[in-house]
């Protein structure tokens, strides 16, 4: 059986806020660790059948790409049910949130 690791750095400043973010995958293009921004992780705890969530970013992301992060993420989401369920009607929904979100942020950004 194959198996993957995942493995997450988190620098913390001196108030335990990250500064820096680094990841490397077994199954990634490329070797060493990544720097990124953000992660936001989520897992299903069967115990007490619900999410547990974990959401970390760094000084330097901006609002914008924070909110673009979480539209990613929803879209996401959409597919994924889509491809493992099959129920086109939460997907379709859940693309339609995103589209009028994405029309929100650009909106905004156009203010700027």
């Amino acid at each position: 059986m194959k198996k993957s690791d995942i493995k997450f750095q988190i620098e913390l400043d001196e108030k335990s806020l990250p500064k820096a973010i680094t990841w490397d995958a077994s199954d990634k293009e490329g070797e060493g660790l990544e720097s990124t921004k953000s992660i936001s992780l989520n897992i299903w705890d069967n115990l007490n059948q619900s999410t547990l969530r974990i959401d970390l970013w760094t000084e330097d992301m901006s609002v914008v790409e924070m909110k673009r992060f979480y539209i990613d993420i929803l879209g996401g989401m959409g597919q994924t049910i889509l491809n493992s369920t099959g129920d086109e009607y939460m997907s379709e929904e859940i693309k339609d949130l995103c589209d009028r979100l994405v029309r929100h942020v650009n909106e905004e950004n156009s203010k700027i």
